[in-house]
């Protein structure tokens, strides 16, 4: 039927009858894991072991280690997590990632479900029944499930998830030619939350999406006023002409506890003559094409060069002098440095 009314006519149209769909099997109890185990999922081949506080125990099956769809990590992003790095069969600055991750955690006001020492040893656990010596830990701790709403006092307590996943090193051209790196268009967070690690990692999804679909390797953000803040998983800092090592403020970006690390040990580099000094200041964009190294860090990259940045190739192609130096002491750090290494006892 057509009517008109001021001069305007609309058609009035039967709404379109959509069908139920019978194709779609019910999935119980008694078929569930039969069915999961049809499914191929060749990217869990690296998932060791998971430890779940709703199940009060440790699966060594990719096909357990799941989260519910109403626990407000998954569908709020209202969780926090820090990963870290079991080298050789000890954490790397365990205590340094767990206090980290507490204080994310008291930034959104989320109770931890036990005491860091309980939790410590936790995590310890988890990892030994993981099996293998070298491997990334991550731990969550989220609002916990029991709805879908935004609000926070609708869940039934906070819940511990531990993943242990084998470690697979950057491929080897990273460290040798140094990495493409480019400028997001992407705004960045605000310092607040910036120095939160929370499961919300949707810009730095973004970044990763932008560096891969232009064809390189990582991508830094830039904030409004054209200072350099960090990558989607990595922090940067630059050796200028004058020598001097330069990081991005930590209040405006996550303190990488890698990025920590390496601010510290580059200390002995001005008392042995290495480099004039350690700065903590913004980097304008254009001072990265200028630089004689660019750096980005990271728990699971270490130390890694970057030889190119936006199209321009930084100083002369190559990875520098002082990468050698930095990534060199970062790795003794990192196997031979007691005072900062928690054993595993497999």
């Amino acid at each position: 039927m057509i009517g008109c009314f001021n001069r305007v006519c609309e058609i009035e149209e039967e709404p379109e009858k959509v069908m139920a769909s019978t194709e779609i099997a019910e999935v119980t109890k008694a078929n569930v894991y039969e069915r999961m185990s049809r499914i191929e999922r060749p990217w869990t081949q690296n998932y060791l072991a998971m430890y779940s506080s709703l199940w009060q125990g440790v699966t060594l099956d990719p096909d357990l280690m799941w989260v519910p769809a109403d626990d407000h990590m998954v569908h709020r992003g209202d969780a926090v997590f820090d990963a870290m790095r079991c080298v050789d069969g000890s954490i790397y600055q365990f205590q340094r990632h767990l206090l980290r991750l507490k204080r994310s955690a008291d930034a959104i006001e989320l109770p931890l479900p036990m005491a860091l020492e309980e939790l410590s040893g936790l995590i310890l656990e988890v990892v030994r029944r993981g099996g293998e010596k070298d491997t990334l830990i991550r731990v969550s701790i989220s609002r916990g499930p029991g709805g879908f709403s935004t609000n926070p006092y609708e869940c039934h307590g906070p819940q511990l998830y531990i993943n242990v996943i084998r470690y697979n090193p950057p491929p080897k051209r990273y460290y040798e030619k140094g990495a493409n790196v480019i400028s997001s268009k992407y705004p960045q967070k605000d310092p607040f939350f910036a120095n939160i690690k929370s499961c919300n990692y949707l810009l730095n999804v973004l970044m990763k999406k932008e560096a891969i679909d232009s064809g390189v390797d990582y991508a830094v953000g830039i904030d409004k006023d054209g200072c350099v803040t960090e990558g989607s998983t990595e922090n940067i800092m630059i050796f200028t002409q004058e020598g001097h090592l330069v990081f991005p403020p930590f209040d405006n970006v996550l303190t990488g506890t890698t990025a920590l690390r390496v601010k510290e040990l580059s200390e002995d580099l001005v008392k042995e003559g290495i480099i004039k000094g350690v700065l903590e200041r913004n980097i304008k964009k254009e001072e990265l094409f200028l630089a004689k190294e660019i750096f980005l860090t990271g728990t699971s990259i270490n130390v890694m060069p970057v030889t190119r940045f936006d199209g321009v190739q930084i100083s002369n192609g190559r990875p520098g002098e002082l990468f050698s130096i930095l990534n060199q002491r970062l790795l003794n750090d990192m196997y031979f440095n007691r005072s900062l290494l928690t054993p595993v006892f497999f």
